[in-house]
């Protein structure tokens, strides 16, 4: 089973996302991420879904989206036609002889550092998943205290954009 990514514009209303997910849950399917924005357009919220899984349960999820009355346009969006971003904030233990091995870390990865006290040190990375796990595991031998990931969000890339219809 592969990852997958699915960019939905729906109908900027209020139970939209519970009637999303629900559909998804109620099938037996687990959604590995779900994020949901406002669109340029205050008519529309995009939705980007991530989720692990074969080909014909994709196909029986996007067809059960499509039916959705608040659904406007759904794509998949893969690594090559669209830019995929994830949210990282991580505190980990830290002192004044550990910051700057911790720094060198930050550096390599394009990381920021956001809070710093006497015992921790709170990081801010955004990039692919896969980049936020290997950054994960670098850090975890200091001691993750916490930490908050946000799920995918993507846009296509080029001209086409998912409020347009082909």
């Amino acid at each position: 089973m592969d990852k997958h990514y699915l960019s939905i514009l729906v109908e900027n209303r209020a139970g939209v996302l519970s009637r999303i997910s629900g559909l998804i849950a109620r099938r037996g399917f687990n959604i590995d991420s779900l994020t949901v924005c406002a669109t340029e357009n205050d008519d529309y919220s995009r939705m980007t879904i991530a989720l692990t899984a074969d080909e014909r349960t994709l196909t029986q999820i996007k067809n059960q989206l499509s039916k959705q009355v608040e659904v406007v346009r759904i794509i998949e969006l893969t690594a090559e036609d669209s830019v995929l971003r994830e949210l990282l904030i991580v505190k980990i233990r830290s002192n004044a002889k550990l910051i700057p091995e911790i720094t060198d870390i930050t550096t390599i990865f394009k990381a920021k550092t956001i809070d710093i006290s006497d015992a921790s040190m709170t990081l801010e990375l955004t990039g692919r998943g896969a980049k936020l796990d290997s950054f994960l595991r670098l850090l975890a031998p200091y001691g993750i205290l916490e930490m908050a990931r946000s799920g995918a969000s993507a846009l296509q890339r080029g001209e086409e954009c998912l409020g347009e219809q082909k």
